[in-house]
């Protein structure tokens, strides 16, 4: 591939996450924080109304909003429809500055810590991985790609990117170790785009751990819809942990164990996290994979 020229960082996609909010107001204030000689970074506030009043989105959720038959779609006239058109028509492949690498800061109510979350498993975003975990042992990496599904999140528009997840942290609330971890991790991933373009490459593990996403489990629900139980205490908070069948998952209201079904061990993510009530997600589902990097091919 050429060399990266432009990368932007993106808070706020979601109003009430307000860690890449002030991250994003940070680097504005002194933007020669995020600069290398060899690309332009660029800042980008995603949904500044719903950061104004404090909520996750105003109308819809801007981070379902990319797909290509939706920006495609003038009758599409929520507040967040539009602002995705904008942001594709300003950074999108065929955008007045297109972006090649996108970083998209998120935080998360469950316990996530240092999360990389990668929709495109191509070569570089799989080194660049590799080389973050290599130098934190605390970064893990979740892959929340669809063989042949197109995917409607604000990273889908380049190629090139992560999406940060960090957490625990509340919504609406600053958490000052993440915050500066958070930024740690944005300098490292600038110097290794900075290395990738001056053709000197920085070393990474021969093996990466990554957990790849196979399904959401939602709540038990009535048939009115309402919920019946609560993540397990024993689960709760346990975000990357080993679940084994037949552990329990879901407590009910009145002290009733339900066990996870499946026949293999797997590993949630997302446990709990309180903006996927609505999205009827009590946790997402990934299986531990080790890919060997030296000969890694991407599967999609």
């Amino acid at each position: 591939m050429s060399q990266i020229k432009r990368v932007v960082i993106v808070g706020g996609t979601h109003g009430n996450e307000i860690t890449g909010i002030y991250l994003v107001k940070k680097f504005e204030r002194s933007p020669n924080l995020i600069q290398r000689s060899s690309f332009e970074t660029l800042t980008l506030i995603a949904n500044p109304k719903a950061y104004a009043i404090g909520k996750r989105y105003t109308d819809t959720d801007l981070n379902r909003c990319f797909l290509s038959q939706d920006l495609e779609n003038p009758s599409l006239s929520s507040y967040e429809a539009q602002r995705a058109k904008v942001i594709h028509q300003t950074f999108g492949a065929k955008g007045s500055q297109p972006a090649d690498f996108v970083i998209d800061l998120h935080s998360s109510t469950a316990n996530m810590g240092l999360s990389i979350i990668l929709g495109n498993e191509n070569l570089l975003n799989i080194q660049l991985a590799a080389y973050l975990t290599s130098i934190s042992p605390k970064v893990k990496v979740l892959y929340s790609t669809t063989k042949n599904q197109e995917r409607s999140h604000l990273d889908s528009i380049c190629q090139f990117g992560c999406t940060l997840e960090v957490g625990a942290v509340a919504q609406g609330v600053l958490d000052a170790a993440l915050f500066q971890e958070t930024e740690a991790i944005i300098h490292v991933i600038l110097d290794y785009l900075e290395a990738y373009n001056q053709r000197m490459p920085l070393p990474v593990n021969d093996t990466l751990t990554a957990y790849h996403n196979i399904q959401t489990l939602d709540y038990p629900r009535n048939e009115l819809g309402e919920i019946q139980a609560m993540i397990h205490p024993r689960l709760q908070f346990r975000d990357y942990q080993p679940l084994h069948p037949g552990e329990p998952i879901f407590l009910t209201f009145d002290g009733q164990e339900i066990p996870y079904e499946g026949d293999s061990i797997v590993y949630p993510v997302f446990i709990n996290e309180a903006a996927y009530y609505e999205k009827g997600i009590a946790m997402c589902v990934t299986e531990k994979r080790d890919l060997e990097i030296k000969n890694y091919e991407s599967p999609w």
